[in-house]
Order: C-alpha cells, then sequence, then structure tokens
C-alpha cells in the first residue's frame, strides 16, 4: 500500500529537524527569555511567533483545509517551549490528516478566506504554512541575536537530510 502524498510528508519531515533544533535551543535559553516582551519583535516575543506559526497551520489546514473549526491558541496559555511542544505535536497529526484527506494534492479547490474564496490546491495549502514556518524562523533567530542569545554553531534549523528525517516517516 502506498502512503499518500509521499513526498510532501518527506518534506515536512525535513523541516521537522529544523523545528526540533530550533526548540532545542529555545529550551536553552534562560529563564523568561522565551516569553519576553518586546514591542519591536514580531508578535512581541520568541513564544508568540511560534504560536503564530502553530496558528498558521491550524487555520489553513484544519479551518480552510479540512473544514474544522478552529480557535486561535491564546500565548499566555502557552509558558514555555514545552506548552509549544505539544502544540507542535497537535500541528504533526493535523498535517498527517491533512495529507490523507488531500488525496488529489493537485486539483483545485475552493476554501473560505474572509468574505471571499480562494482557488488552491492540497499541495499549496500544505505549502504554505510550512513556508511561512521557514519564514519566521528566521526571525526567531534574528531576535534570539539581539537578545544576546544567538543560535551557536553547528547543524542550522534549515532542513535535515533524508536520514535524519528517517524517524519521523516511519512512525
Amino acid at each position: 500500500m502506498t502512503v499518500p502524498n509521499a513526498d510532501l510528508r518527506a518534506t515536512y519531515a525535513w523541516a521537522r529537524v529544523g523545528r526540533e533544533r530550533l526548540l532545542t535551543w529555545l529550551e536553552s535559553l534562560p529563564g523568561g527569555v522565551y516569553t519576553l516582551e518586546r514591542p519591536d519583535f514580531a508578535f512581541g516575543s520568541l513564544r508568540n511567533v511560534q504560536v503564530h506559526v502553530a496558528d498558521c497551520y491550524r487555520v489553513w489546514l484544519a479551518a480552510r483545509g479540512l473544514g474544522e473549526t478552529v480557535v486561535r491558541l491564546d500565548p499566555g496559555a502557552l509558558p514555555d517551549v514545552a506548552a509549544l511542544r505539544a502544540v507542535y505535536a497537535d500541528v504533526d497529526a493535523l498535517v498527517d490528516r491533512a495529507l490523507n484527506a488531500f488525496t488529489q494534492p493537485d486539483e483545485p479547490r475552493r476554501v473560505p478566506f474572509g468574505d471571499r474564496e480562494l482557488e488552491v490546491t492540497g499541495r499549496w495549502l500544505f505549502m504554505h504554512p510550512l513556508t511561512h514556518e521557514f519564514h519566521h524562523k528566521g526571525q526567531l533567530l534574528t531576535m534570539g541575536r539581539v537578545l544576546g542569545f544567538p543560535y551557536p554553531a553547528g547543524p542550522d534549523t534549515d532542513l535535515g537530510l533524508p536520514e535524519e528525517a528517517a524517524a519521523w516517516l516511519s512512525s
């Protein structure tokens, strides 16, 4: 039996390697840095950027792609990286549901967008939050540097290598 959207699943697994590196770095920051509010930062804090990214997956895949009801996350209810790890575990399950549902990922589909509809594909619904995550990952790394906690030298937060993502693909 073939797994639906194996190519997109592999792409997501590669992205999860970089996300894990980012989360590990964020866990290493001194207390209070992750949630430190700064009006000059996008979304106000490192945590809030990650909440925004998770909501992007939830809105585009769950609400618009699968027609599920989504309530936006409350950053204040997510005090630390461990709480965001749980959110991203839910995002991982959502991505799996969406990729199972998008059996024809390149067929046009109409999705709600405010007071109108957009014509996109399942592949686009998947790729939009994924690329959005990478956009904000750069902001997170810059914010960390501004706060005096640069990401350490070593493996970067871009796509992991296929062998690094193999465990996620087999689960």
